[in-house]
């Protein structure tokens, strides 16, 4: 006895009966599925500064006050010239043969009130320095908001490149022109003259301080006193050079980067 043929698979006599199909949608296939609903990538996060967390704050007090300072520090200088120019005066009469009381005391004078002098200029330029290197961080940090990859030297250099030995030649000279880079207004043409004639100047003077202190430290006789209050002359010269170049790099960099706080995206963060 033949059995019929199953209605599940095809037989001689032809395919098997289609299966009723469900009612509704057809279910897409899962490859389609998954196309159809993968999200768009988010956006990636910014990078984080290389520097740490930094904020915009004004800097127009302290660049203000760190040029006053600069100011005073110039007004002692000038003091300064005119008691080395007496001190080389007083000496050069007892070089060329001078005597008696009037004389002598005469030197004795010029001598304390140099000594004076370099006490002032002394207490002058660590209140100027204290306050300049305030301003100078904060010009610092500033210019990492607007340029955060744009410093080559780390942000422990605005403080300890102005004292450890060698690098101090030259580290702060580059902070500061990162700085200034940072700074200036879109499309500005790009030059650090001013940067570079500050920093020429305060190089050339802060040896030749040096060198005119030793001379004056080693000076036994009269005509060597007199040579050395003569370079002291020109080193305080140098130094009010520099002064003058950084009150004009302090109060340039400040009105750059108040101007470019109030005109740009940030500038509800200044």
């Amino acid at each position: 006895m033949t059995m019929p043929p199953s209605p599940q698979r095809p037989t001689s006599e032809g395919p098997a009966p289609a299966q009723p199909m469900a009612e509704g949608p057809v279910s897409p296939q899962p490859a389609a599925q998954g196309i159809a609903s993968r999200a768009p990538l988010a956006p990636l996060p910014p990078l984080p500064s290389p520097h740490g967390p930094a904020s915009l704050r004004s800097p127009v007090v302290l660049g203000k006050v760190a040029a006053a300072l600069l100011g005073l520090v110039i007004a002692v200088d000038l003091f300064a010239i005119w008691a080395d120019y007496t001190l080389e005066n007083a000496l050069g009469v007892l070089v060329d043969g001078g005597s008696g009381d009037n004389v002598w005391r005469r030197a004795e004078h010029a001598e304390s009130l140099n000594a004076a002098v370099g006490y002032a200029q002394s207490a002058a330029l660590v209140l100027a320095a204290v306050v300049f290197l305030n301003w100078f961080l904060r010009v610092r940090v500033n210019a990492e908001v607007f340029s955060p990859f744009g410093h080559e030297k780390s942000r422990a250099w605005v403080g300890w490149g102005w004292f450890v030995p060698v690098v101090n030649l030259w580290f702060p000279r580059r902070v500061m022109a990162d700085i200034w880079d940072a700074s200036r207004p879109a499309g500005a043409r790009r030059g650090h003259g001013l940067v570079n004639a500050w920093w020429t100047f305060w190089i050339i003077g802060l040896l030749f301080g040096r060198a005119s202190f030793g001379t004056y430290g080693k000076a036994e006789t009269t005509v060597e006193l007199q040579a050395a209050a003569g370079e002291a002359m020109i080193a305080d010269a140098l130094d009010i050079v520099a002064a003058v170049f950084a009150i004009l790099v302090v109060l340039k960099l400040t009105r750059m980067q108040d101007r470019k706080a109030h005109e740009g995206p940030v500038a509800s963060g200044i």
